[in-house]
């Protein structure tokens, strides 16, 4: 039972008893006045009564009983009697109705007892008689029962009243305790959020040891994440430069030429510093060190135009540069020389003969290996050209090459033709129940043509702001293999996407109409988009959980020492990049880093998830590690 259904109770019943109490004191007290007036009119009535009749000038039996009959039929009166001395009836009226003015029960309870009133009729010096008057009682009663009414109509109108008024104030009251209520409740649905200290002094001091335990888990997991990162970047990145070394962009490296949402195409740069030993010998161990930090936050500024570049050091005078999404290798390959020139010309005579640039532009699917034996030899083609140059080679393939309003229309015309369908991917647990259905949006671009997987197309429909409209159609396509199926499907929202609030209200249109499918539906989006809109991810995540579907992270790691951002969110669950997973069982530093992430989930109730699992060994690891499901083409081998 509630607290405030148990404070009106408690209310009602005080409220009740004092009623009673008070009830049954008015009645009595009442009772008692009426008894008093009718013994006193009894006796002033026979004293009047007696005197006129002692007063008769003929005191004859007839005259004696017409004067009681007139006193009797004014219709006051239960009683009346005349006895003589020797107690016999001289004359006698009685009452022999049965209206008492109020119901029987009520009669019955609160009886009324009026003593008599007792007086001598004389005749002369003689005693004539004794007279006995009682007085009605159906007129007490009546006011009694009349006045009992009042008072219970009153009560009730007033409790009425008190009710309506006392239900305000005690929402007024109450409404800091429900407000700590839903953040306990909030608290067990993995939201960490602080309330306002209220004006009462009792709860203002619950608020704030609540505010204390939500900012100490806070704190908690934002020391854990900072801990974790910096073991993930002393494991995966190079201690002078701060880059990712070159186990981390190899698994990198895979995953952006076999990830069918990757971009379809790209650039790889390598960039060698020429007789990295001649310049520590002439600029000094410091000075070299700042040399390759300055090269290390030249390739930095390189990737800011492009969202999922990444620069790294392979070995120690090799640098690469991963631009997806942009093949003119010329052009950057320009463009990082230029950088270079400018930043580096403090060093002088030295800039002379101090770096080589080979780019070679890949396509999605590319061999890895043959992608970085390419690269090689174009950088090796850029060394025979002299001092500080650069080579690159031009992309072959152009099978998805069309003008920019070539695919405007053919992204329009496959919305309009329908021309989207999902793809179906298992996420298994580690004891092989399917957890749910990962989708993967494929588009025709003709009738009867052949399907493109989302890198292909996605790129160009960020550039023509098709996103929302696709993300609908495939959230639409969604809830339809929902209807059909028992199974719980995820769908990946883009970056674009959520921050459109034409789209948001669209989509909960949607969603409002099939709140039946909607604790089933599973919605996604990847990390860089979180963090890129985070205040429109927060404003989707409430609205969609409030709708019952389940809000995660994709592709997620990179920026694990921000999960303190996340801790109001109510995550449901994080599917970690499938760059930490690559070969993990060879290395340990990423297994702690991932032991760690998966402790740090689970302590706020998030389920964490293996991206893009590739062998057994993977999938053999992962359970040990911490993670509750995984997918990839291990996991689906294994389901078929």
């Amino acid at each position: 039972m509630s607290l405030s259904r148990q404070l009106w109770l408690a209310i009602i019943g005080l409220t009740l008893f004092a009623f009673a109490g008070s009830f049954l004191v008015s009645i009595f007290t009442a009772r008692s006045y009426l008894e008093q007036e009718l013994y006193l009119k009894n006796t002033d009535n026979a004293a009047s009564l007696a005197l006129s009749l002692s007063q008769l000038p003929q005191k004859d039996p007839v005259t004696v009983e017409l004067l009681v009959s007139a006193q009797f039929d004014t219709g006051h009166y239960q009683e009346i009697e005349l006895l003589d001395p020797r107690k016999k009836v001289i004359v006698a009226r009685q009452y022999t109705g049965t209206d008492f003015g109020a119901p029987d029960w009520f009669v019955q309870l609160i009886p009324l007892r009026a003593e008599p009133g007792i007086a001598q009729v004389q005749d002369g010096w003689r005693k004539l008689g004794t007279l006995k008057i009682v007085s009605h009682s159906r007129f007490a009663y009546r006011e009694l029962w009349h006045g009992a009414l009042r008072q219970i109509a009153w009560f009730l109108t007033a409790g009425l009243a008190a009710g309506l008024l006392g239900t305000l104030l005690l929402k007024l009251i109450i409404r800091p305790l429900n407000q700590v209520v839903g953040q306990a409740k909030a608290i067990s649905e993995r939201k960490f959020a602080s309330l306002a200290e209220p004006s009462t002094p009792e709860l203002r001091s619950v608020v704030r040891a609540m505010n204390d335990m939500v900012a100490r888990l806070k704190q908690m997991f934002s020391e854990e994440a900072i801990r974790l990162d910096s073991l993930r970047r002393q494991v995966s990145h190079d201690a002078v430069t701060g880059l990712p070394s070159r186990d981390f962009f190899v698994n990198l490296l895979q995953e952006t030429l076999g990830r069918e949402d990757s971009p379809p195409w790209g650039t790889l740069l390598i960039i060698r510093l020429t007789d990295l030993a001649e310049l520590n010998r002439h600029l000094g161990h410091a000075d070299a060190d700042q040399l390759l930090k300055t090269v290390a936050s030249i390739l930095t500024s390189c990737c800011a135009p492009h969202s999922e570049a990444i620069a790294a050091r392979l070995k120690g005078a090799d640098f690469a540069l991963l631009i997806p999404n942009e093949e003119n290798a010329a052009h950057l390959a320009a463009a990082v020389s230029d950088a270079f020139h400018q930043r580096l010309s403090t060093h002088g005579a030295k800039l002379d003969n101090l770096f080589h640039i080979g780019a070679v532009p890949y396509r999605r699917g590319d061999n890895p290996g043959a992608l970085l034996a390419a690269a090689d030899t174009t950088l090796a083609t850029a060394e025979d050209k002299g001092s500080n140059t650069w080579h690159a080679t031009e992309l072959q393939d152009d099978r998805l090459a069309r003008s920019e309003e070539a695919w405007r229309t053919l992204l329009s015309d496959a919305l309009l033709g329908k021309r989207l369908k999902l793809a179906l991917f298992p996420v298994l647990t580690a004891n092989g129940n399917q957890m749910h259905q990962e989708s993967a949006i494929r588009l025709q671009p003709e009738h009867d043509g052949l399907w493109l997987v989302a890198g292909d197309f996605m790129p160009m429909a960020i550039r023509h702001k098709l996103t929302s409209a696709i993300d609908l159609e495939v959230v639409q396509l969604a809830l339809n293999t929902l209807q059909s199926s028992a199974e719980d499907v995820a769908v990946n929202l883009s970056a674009e996407t959520i921050a459109d609030w034409g789209f948001r209200n669209s989509l909960t249109l949607l969603l409002q109409k099939n709140t039946a499918l909607c604790s089933r539906l599973w919605i996604e989006v990847s990390e860089y988009g979180v963090f890129r809109e985070l205040e429109a991810f927060h404003d989707l995540a409430r609205t969609l959980k409030a709708l019952g579907c389940r809000i995660g992270i994709e592709h997620f790691g990179h920026r694990f020492n921000e999960i303190s951002h996340l801790a109001d969110l109510g995550l449901d669950y994080l599917k970690v990049d499938s760059s930490f997973i690559r070969n993990i069982e060879q290395h340990t530093g990423n297994q702690e880093f991932l032991k760690g992430l998966c402790k740090v989930s689970h302590s706020m109730g998030v389920t964490v998830i293996a991206e893009g699992v590739q062998s057994d060994a993977e999938l053999s690891a992962l359970p040990a590690l911490g993670f509750d499901a995984a997918t990839g083409p291990a996991v689906s081998r294994q389901n078929s």
